[in-house]
């Protein structure tokens, strides 16, 4: 029996592409909704009725949405190419790196480049919040040797904040600063699977401009 499994989800969107990329590293085909979040679809608010957010992914008719709760099912559900390590103690970690990025890496990351009164404490955050990674790192991914949960999380740090550096003119991830990071960062957007599935930096880097240049007018 084929899986039925759709995704409502916005191109552009780091959180969405999350459960792209563990689809895909899954081998899980899926059918894809691209939302337009300022004409949003009935289908989306039907399957999302609290939030109204992407991503959501439906699974024989029944939805779940949050980016991490949707990893952790996919996760459970298809067991080939396991995202979260099988050791309690090492699934914990795991869980709290991810949570860690969402929790206190995307707020300071936002209020970097967007914020104009918190700047530049906000960039001082960061770069505490990046060290902090830094040193967590051993090994090519988060996840060891294949990539994982704090991986695929961290495909905000890996692709889109180096896009919204070159467009901000502000480097914060810099192979100086953070060697490990980067060469991490190089590894995780040339994974064969991974690079498939990302948004082209040239599309990001057009989206940041407009977007910058909507709130600077």
């Amino acid at each position: 029996m084929a899986e039925e499994v759709k995704v409502f989800g916005l191109w552009g969107s780091p959180f969405s592409r999350r459960v792209d990329i563990a689809l895909k590293l899954k081998g899980i085909d899926s059918e894809y909704h691209e939302e337009d979040l300022s004409n949003k679809s009935s289908l989306l608010i039907k399957y999302n009725p609290i939030h109204k957010k992407v991503p959501v992914l439906v699974h024989h008719d029944k939805p779940l949405a949050e980016s991490q709760v949707i990893l952790e099912y996919i996760d459970e559900t298809w067991e080939n190419y396991p995202i979260l390590p099988k050791d309690p103690y090492e699934r914990a970690k795991a869980r709290f790196g991810a949570r860690f990025i969402d929790d206190k890496c995307f707020p300071a990351i936002w209020k970097a480049y967007w914020s104009k009164d918190e700047r530049e404490k906000a960039v001082e955050e960061l770069i505490e919040l990046l060290k902090f990674l830094e040193n967590e790192l051993n090994d090519n991914f988060f996840g060891g040797e294949t990539v994982g949960l704090v991986d695929i999380v961290g495909s905000l740090i890996a692709h889109w904040l180096p896009a919204l550096q070159e467009v901000a003119g502000v480097e914060i991830l810099t192979e100086e600063k953070f060697p490990k990071l980067c060469r991490w960062t190089h590894e995780f957007v040339n994974h064969s699977v991974v690079k498939e599935v990302l948004p082209s930096r040239e599309k990001l880097i057009a989206l940041f401009r407009a977007l910058l240049e909507s709130t600077s007018s």
